[in-house]
């Protein structure tokens, strides 16, 4: 193994419960005075969103709010939030809600000060060095699910609408410059969103654990990130307003982003380019695939995930491993396959190819291939 990596970590976090409150400080840390808060469709007018635009006005940062912004988030609502952005004379962003409004928003205050096209800056080799860096806008993160991870993520993933590919925009300056998570915002969450959010933190922090690359420390992240989602998810779901629950599942989202620096997998190759083409909620994806993929790569995780069960207390090894998985999602109400989750009659070859170009299979720790991936797509069906 080469002991060389090139490694970054996260940024300024207030974590607690109430620190919504402390908006406008972290707006003025991150050098805001007039930002554009955006979020989602579904968010935009529930009350809390509501209450911190209230915030903002009367910390006098105006009530900006963009929220056109779909469930995978796509380069034209990209081009219309930034035109929101220009025209309102903005400095910086908050980026609120799950996933999808965290990316674009994100995205939005990457996008602020280029001259190139989005597709420009994909994680492709060095391409995030064509950005201008002094072209990128502040942000600061607000998440109102625990799943992701993105508040404290480098990267965006943004759908092409075209093409129906999911492309990850990555520069380490989109990593926001403060981010609240504040466990109260998460409790108005419906049951099958902890659950997919909650699957989305597990999937993370799974395939990082897993991942064959050198990073010691995200190994440990991951691997205590399992056992937080193990211990509280279920709380989570059970009982929305249990706040420790909550809190400990913010925590564990931010873990598993934070681990994936040491690569994914097939889980998120598998189901990019399945949300995509379905429009499917991608943690609840996640969920849906993982017990195939954990098969497909038993020859080359077995006694990793061993391990991971001894410190988990879960007995039997590997097959006590992939029990608990299959019985989690059983309990949270997860579809059993694809099928069941509504993705018909679907363009296997097509898919394929869209898993194998994903920037996520150069973690798998098995080898994907065209005639393996199909299969393993198929299983998952």
């Amino acid at each position: 193994m080469k002991l060389v990596a090139n490694w970054s970590y996260p940024t300024t976090i207030r974590f607690g419960a109430g620190r919504i409150s402390e908006l406008a400080e972290a707006c003025a840390a991150a050098g805001i005075k007039k930002p554009l808060l955006v979020t989602d469709k579904g968010l935009a007018g529930l009350p809390v969103t509501q209450s911190t635009l209230d915030l903002m006005e009367a910390a006098g940062l105006g009530r900006a709010m963009f929220s056109e912004v779909d469930p995978n988030p796509n380069e034209k609502n990209a081009e219309a939030g930034l035109a929101v952005y220009r025209a309102g004379g903005h400095d910086g962003v908050i980026a609120f809600g799950g996933g999808s409004g965290l990316d674009l928003g994100k995205v939005i205050a990457f996008m602020s000060g280029q001259t190139r096209p989005l597709w420009d800056f994909e994680d492709i080799g060095d391409w995030w060095t064509r950005a201008d860096p002094m072209g990128i806008a502040p942000i600061v993160a607000v998440p109102t699910t625990a799943g992701t991870g993105s508040e404290v993520g480098r990267a965006s993933v943004i759908t092409n609408s075209v093409t129906h590919e999911k492309k990850i925009i990555f520069h380490p300056k989109i990593l926001p410059s403060v981010v609240i998570c504040d466990p109260e915002l998460t409790v108005g969450m419906p049951k099958f969103i902890t659950a997919g959010t909650g699957m989305d933190a597990f999937a993370h922090c799974l395939e990082a654990y897993c991942s064959p690359h050198y990073h010691p420390m995200s190994q440990g992240i991951a691997l205590e990130g399992m056992r937080l989602v193990k211990e509280y998810l279920p709380r989570a779901f059970a009982d929305g307003t249990d706040i420790e629950a909550r809190a400990n599942m913010m925590s564990a989202a931010a873990m598993g982003a934070t681990a994936f620096q040491k690569g994914l997998g097939a889980i998120h190759a598998l189901s990019h380019p399945i949300g995509a083409h379905f429009g499917t909620h991608h943690g609840t994806t996640n969920a849906v695939v993982m017990a195939e993929v954990l098969k497909f790569n038993r020859p080359a995780v077995e006694s990793t995930l061993a391990s991971a069960a001894n410190y988990l207390g879960i007995k039997g090894g590997f097959d006590g491993f992939l029990e608990f998985v299959v019985q989690l999602n059983t309990s949270l109400g997860i579809p059993k396959n694809l099928t069941e989750l509504g993705v018909s009659n679907p363009d296997i070859e097509a898919l394929t190819k869209d898993a194998l170009a994903d920037p996520s299979t150069g973690g798998n720790p098995v080898e994907m291939t065209y005639e393996n991936t199909k299969a393993l797509f198929e299983a998952c069906l």
